[in-house]
């Protein structure tokens, strides 16, 4: 678990030192969509808590964004259930106690933090899903999403509600809208419209000072910032969400790839902790990883659901 917290820590370090935000230009797709054949939504029987986010040809990556979301490629998607929000801790204890799980933060005894007076990773001794900071802060509130799970933990989920994680083409055609509309955010061009945040970031110098302008520091409930035109809300900011799929550079998406212990897990949509100082993670293209027992306090997943073939 410590070479897991390292890794985070190098990188903000790296981050930190040699990435600044960028003016994001969306880039015109190569070749015109065409759409995969679709289902009458009509005929759906859309699992309650669940979108339908139609398939297509979605534009993956940014050529203005990090390395490791580049070279853009065009992914052909399927129709597919998406939780509207990520997965809450109120659900996740519904888990709990009709399973008797037990999270690995649970078993190792701790979990990853950032603590704020150091501002450093550490492994913070009884972080579970239910007090992400600690034995000695508040509990998570259940309309929270959760964290503290790893990915492992999620999977488990999944199962359990007869779902599975997405994959990053699935989550970031979601993340588009299931258009070929190019923006920068799931909710549109800014963070901030109208005087209201759109998102659940960081505000203020990282990882010094978070103002907090949005409202909060850490989580925030889920849905607290609206939806975007698909209905599905955190699509951006609060918590980065597990993927089905292992972190891979998108220009070895094709080769032959075998998993090690080092190997790592993708996660997307950015957290409370991003700011376009370092990482901007809460874009459409953002991309982050932990190898799968890695829990951490800014960290949760929401889950998709196959079509059933008629």
């Amino acid at each position: 678990m410590m070479r897991l917290i390292s890794v985070h820590i190098a990188l903000c370090i790296i981050l930190l030192a040699g990435c600044q935000p960028a003016e994001e230009v969306p880039e015109p797709l190569d070749s015109a969509t065409a759409p995969v054949e679709e289902v009458a939504v009509a005929d759906l029987d859309v699992p309650e808590g669940m979108v339908y986010v139609p398939g297509g040809v979605t534009q993956i990556g940014s050529n203005d964004g990090m390395s490791f979301e580049q070279p853009v490629f065009e992914a052909e998607v399927e129709p597919f259930f998406m939780d509207a929000s990520p997965v809450t801790v109120g659900e996740f204890r519904e888990f709990v106690e009709a399973t008797g799980y037990e999270t690995e933060a649970e078993r190792f005894g701790n979990a990853g933090v950032l603590n704020p007076a150091t501002h450093q990773w550490e492994l913070r001794e009884g972080a579970t899903w239910q007090y992400p900071m600690g034995p000695d802060e508040a509990a998570a509130p259940d309309d929270h999403p959760v964290t503290q799970v790893s990915w492992n933990d999620a999977v488990a989920y999944a199962e359990w509600a007869g779902k599975r994680l997405p994959t990053e083409v699935e989550w970031e055609h979601a993340a588009r809208g299931a258009t070929s509309k190019l923006q920068r955010y799931a909710w549109g061009s800014d963070l901030v419209a109208d005087g209201s945040y759109r998102a659940n970031t960081w505000q203020g110098h990282f990882p010094i000072k978070n103002t907090g302008e949005d409202g909060y520091l850490y989580t925030s409930p889920v849905g607290t910032f609206g939806t975007t035109d698909l209905g599905l809300t955190d699509m951006g900011g609060n918590v980065w969400e597990w993927t089905q799929d292992w972190f891979r550079l998108y220009s070895e998406r094709d080769t032959p790839f075998t998993p090690d212990a080092t190997s790592e897990k993708a996660q997307r949509g950015g957290s409370f902790l991003c700011n376009p100082s370092w990482c901007h993670g809460y874009r459409v293209s953002g991309r982050s990883h932990s190898t799968p027992e890695t829990s951490l306090f800014h960290v949760g997943f929401r889950c998709v659901k196959d079509i059933p073939v008629r």
